[in-house]
């Protein structure tokens, strides 16, 4: 089947690279290069650099709304668009503008976190499981008919990153699976009354309240890691916080208390319960393990953690 694929982030990367070995990949498109890094040098999409590797033609639309973006389809000669995490809203004129429109390979089990931020929203409330649903494209947030899904576990320690990174390619074999069958496959209209919203993250997400319970505490904490990053406050500086787990035990210490430091961690004192954070990055510094930051900045049992003074 002949196809045009949009996306931009590593994440859209394997259902590019899997379309372009089982279909006809006529056009992709991606956002525009962004300034990125220290320089600010203009850096092209992860999408750009996939399609360009693979000798597939790219277009960089500035807006989805102007008319470039639908006569580029119209163009195409395909009949259908896949978008994965294009990061534009798209208008009906580009919806419809090929014969079986646009599907999306999308990071939650619809109608369950609609939005920009599924994967890293599931992991901070503390699902264990999550997925991927093929669904066909309308002008809401993410609110069209599913075709196809696929439920996943999230690890009990997983990132929102590295689950990012292991859903990726479920979603291309999943999107694979739903072209081959297009004519099969019954659409299946989303129930809105279960339907919940994943907004974009913001710095202020990774800010840390020990205050909270242990279990969303340490799913903060791994929700936001690789971005915006968890960070709490300790003797005067703010530090970045990896890899946390909720312990056993309790502490009658005040929430953000060190009350033991060992291999596994700095344990911490939240509401109800103990968090074992087990690496720890101080501003300009690596990444170590918290018994090594420990030890390098004298960290005590009793030194106390507190919401970052910058939100």
């Amino acid at each position: 089947m002949r196809v045009v694929f949009m996306g931009s982030p590593e994440f859209a990367v394997p259902t590019l690279r899997a379309l372009a070995e089982a279909h006809d990949v006529a056009l992709v498109v991606s956002q525009p290069d962004k300034p990125a890094g220290r320089g600010a040098q203009l850096t092209p999409p992860a999408v750009k650099v996939a399609a360009q590797a693979l000798g597939l033609p790219v277009i960089q639309p500035a807006s989805a709304r102007n008319g470039e973006l639908e006569r580029a389809l119209r163009e195409s000669g395909a009949e259908v668009a896949i978008v994965v995490a294009y990061g534009k809203i798209l208008p009906k004129a580009v919806l419809t503008a090929l014969p079986r429109g646009c599907l999306n390979v999308h990071g939650s089990l619809l109608p369950r976190y609609r939005g920009a931020a599924p994967v890293q929203w599931a992991v901070i409330n503390g699902d264990p499981t999550t997925g991927i649903s093929i669904m066909q494209l309308d002008e809401g947030m993410d609110t069209g008919p599913v075709l196809l899904e696929r439920e996943v576990a999230i690890g009990p320690d997983e990132t929102s990153g590295e689950l990012m990174a292991r859903l990726a390619p479920i979603g291309a074999s999943a999107l694979i699976e739903a072209v081959g069958k297009l004519d099969a496959l019954v659409a299946t209209p989303q129930d809105n009354e279960d339907a919940s919203h994943a907004r974009m993250l913001t710095k202020a997400d990774g800010a840390i309240d020990f205050a909270l319970a242990p279990d969303l505490v340490a799913a903060r904490i791994r929700g936001v890691d690789p971005w915006p990053g968890a960070r709490a406050q300790l003797r005067g500086e703010v530090v970045k916080l990896f890899r946390a787990r909720m312990t056993d035990g309790t502490a009658g210490q005040p929430a953000g208390t060190v009350i033991r430091i060992d291999k596994d961690g700095l344990h911490v004192a939240s509401r109800g319960g103990v968090i074992a954070i087990r690496e720890i990055q101080a501003p300009g510094r690596k990444r170590v393990t918290a018994a090594q930051f420990a030890a390098g900045r004298g960290v005590e049992v009793g030194d106390r953690f507190s919401m970052p003074s910058d939100g």
